[in-house]
């Protein structure tokens, strides 16, 4: 079996389905699977245009240049001509349910158009079970996607935990709507000694989170870095308080694994996928309900070394459920079903 994977997600700032493709590259090769990775290093896969080019001309060209026996379209869009059977990852249905204020064409091709796609797609991957049920709610009823977690890299396990003396708390994903962080500015206000360290591409939502905190005097104290390292995301984690993730949609929700595997204690949105990801061990609050957050925050911030305590235990198990290991066997066990 030799695998097309669709890589260019990996191109320039790698976010949640970036990180995927190439997180289970790796875990593929390790199970000595014959993995093509085609990516286009030249295209930034951020402009919508350059998109459309990758997925419609430029990644079923190289897929049929790879003498693969199947494409595993890892970015939750994948060609509309295909020269070989495809297995597409669908992350999340935020297109059709959190992405209202975007441009409608790209909601139309994001949207609609890959959603007819899917139902010729050899098989169908979802990040959860959350994720699962909101594909056949959404596109199709008749389905049988498979639920694979993704793994969560092992380098996160390895982060030695030393809080800083001044506390902050660590927000990690993208600054847009969804992902909710201006529900946390309130919180700010209401607890003198928190600060916020946000890690993430901005988009326009950024400004409306800084007017917010301007607002109630609290810019000080928000941190918003943009895009960091590696090495320094792993050094936030170590540092970190705690991680908040307020998300009000998430397919599979990184940033919650990622904490939970680094021992780092988490607060988490009542929303979505991140409901299965905490598995009743990680303080679940409404995404907008900004009274509770401050709450449960300074609940957390009063009692760090108990919230540290209950961290570390619940890392154990949760390196167990998201190694990459077990989501690379499960991914080829999808594979060998179409092409034996």
């Amino acid at each position: 079996m030799i695998v097309a994977l669709d890589a260019q997600l990996t191109v320039g700032t790698a976010t949640g389905a970036g990180v995927y493709a190439r997180d289970l590259t790796e875990a593929l090769r390790a199970q000595n699977i014959d993995v093509r990775a085609l990516r286009a290093p030249w295209l930034d896969p951020w402009r919508f245009d350059r998109r459309v080019l990758w997925d419609q001309v430029l990644l079923p060209i190289a897929a049929a240049r790879s003498n693969a026996t199947l494409l595993h379209a890892t970015s939750g869009t994948l060609p509309f001509i295909r020269t070989l059977p495809t297995v597409v990852t669908v992350h999340d249905l935020a297109w059709h349910r959190a992405q209202s204020h975007t441009r409608a064409y790209a909601r139309a091709y994001f949207g609609t158009l890959q959603a007819r796609a899917y139902r010729h797609a050899a098989a169908i991957i979802c990040d959860s079970t959350f994720t699962a049920t909101e594909y056949t709610t959404l596109i199709d009823p008749n389905a049988n996607p498979t639920v694979i977690h993704p793994g969560v890299d092992p380098r996160f396990a390895k982060i030695e935990r030393h809080p800083d003396e001044n506390p902050f708390a660590l927000v990690v994903g993208t600054v847009e709507p969804r992902k909710n962080l201006a529900v946390l500015i309130e919180a700010l206000a209401a607890i003198p000694t928190l600060r916020i360290i946000s890690v993430g591409p901005p988009t326009p939502y950024a400004q409306d989170v800084k007017r917010k905190a301007a607002d109630l005097h609290v810019l000080d104290r928000l941190d918003l870095r943009g895009y960091v390292t590696q090495s320094q995301l792993d050094d936030l984690y170590a540092r970190a308080t705690c991680a908040l993730i307020p998300s009000r949609y998430e397919g599979f929700g990184y940033a919650l694994a990622e904490a939970m595997c680094a021992g780092v204690p988490a607060i988490a949105a009542n929303s979505s996928s991140l409901t299965e990801l905490a598995n009743n061990e990680i303080p679940l609050i409404p995404p907008t309900d900004a009274t509770a957050w401050t709450e449960s925050i300074r609940a957390l911030w009063n009692a760090r070394d108990a919230a540290q305590q209950r961290a570390t235990k619940i890392k154990e198990t949760a390196v167990k459920r998201f190694a990459w290991s077990t989501a690379a066997t499960k991914t080829a066990e999808t594979y060998a079903r179409i092409v034996p």
